[in-house]
């Protein structure tokens, strides 16, 4: 593992117009006649950060990065209560990285994501297999009923004083009930009092759950809107299991023939680099 590449500034950006009101951010850096390279990043609803232009090569890639509907400096922002969510799904987002990739001309490129960003490129890769060169990713997730309930309950036993506090946040659910569905109607509840309880509990189990990789607060020392649009998407994504049926993208990896691919894990502080 080597470290990061030097920081870099974007030499373009803007707002995509995608429907239903939205505006997604994007932005390029890089060499603008290198290898073609979208960062998916995760969440959902984390938005992207500067450090994630630093994980390619500028002289070789042409690095695209952009802000998935109403987080980072996508507008509307789910910060924002009155944010309507029901536009936000995964074939939305599969939809707005298809448009992206023909506003900025590209026939072809690869695609880098962990976490939630490699169930979203796999999810678009098996659609659009065509117009992916290569795909990389890292913190694999399918984002599977399985796979979120081990988040939300399974990996307690690890943690157990801070699942009780998880659990008891989601206000009336029993211990055996969908804590995931009870936060979705708390961050949509019109006393803000209650939506920032949640968001607090919410975002107080995601830093515990990654206490073991690290000493900062990945989650609870973000700005409060920030704070309030990742909790809401998340719950909002997870409660409907992610607009995709179980097992969906293994069931269809098959369209992923022919495409190079790469898996990898996190070093602290360290990326492999591409």
């Amino acid at each position: 593992m080597r470290e990061l590449h030097p920081e870099i500034e974007p030499y373009d950006s803007g707002m995509l117009d995608v429907g239903d009101g939205n505006l997604v951010y994007w932005e390029v850096c890089g060499n603008p006649e290198g290898v073609p390279a979208l960062v998916v990043h995760g969440g959902p609803g984390s938005g992207c950060t500067p450090r994630m232009r630093r994980y390619f090569d500028p002289e070789r890639y042409r690095v695209v990065l952009f802000d998935q509907r109403n987080c980072g400096r996508s507008t509307p922002h789910a910060g924002d209560p009155g944010t309507d969510l029901r536009h936000n799904t995964t074939p939305h987002l599969i939809a707005d990285m298809e448009r992206l990739r023909e506003h900025l001309g590209i026939d072809r490129w690869l695609l880098y994501g962990g976490s939630w960003g490699s169930t979203l490129l796999l999810a678009y890769a098996e659609r659009h297999p065509e117009r992916v060169s290569a795909i990389v990713i890292a913190a694999v997730t399918m984002t599977r009923r399985s796979e979120t309930e081990w988040l939300d309950r399974g990996v307690g036993r690890y943690f157990p004083e801070e699942w009780e506090r998880f659990l008891a946040g989601a206000v009336g659910t029993p211990r055996d009930g969908d804590i995931v569905a009870a936060y979705a109607r708390l961050t949509e509840h019109p006393d803000a009092s209650v939506r920032e309880k949640a968001t607090a509990d919410w975002v107080a189990w995601e830093d515990a759950v990654l206490s073991g990789e690290t000493t900062a607060k990945p989650y609870g020392d973000r700005p409060a809107a920030a704070k309030i649009a990742f909790v809401r998407i998340c719950a909002h994504y997870f409660s409907h299991g992610v607009w995709l049926e179980e097992g969906q993208l293994l069931r269809e990896a098959g369209r992923l023939g022919g495409i190079p691919g790469v898996l990898y894990g996190y070093a602290r502080g360290r990326i492999r680099r591409m």
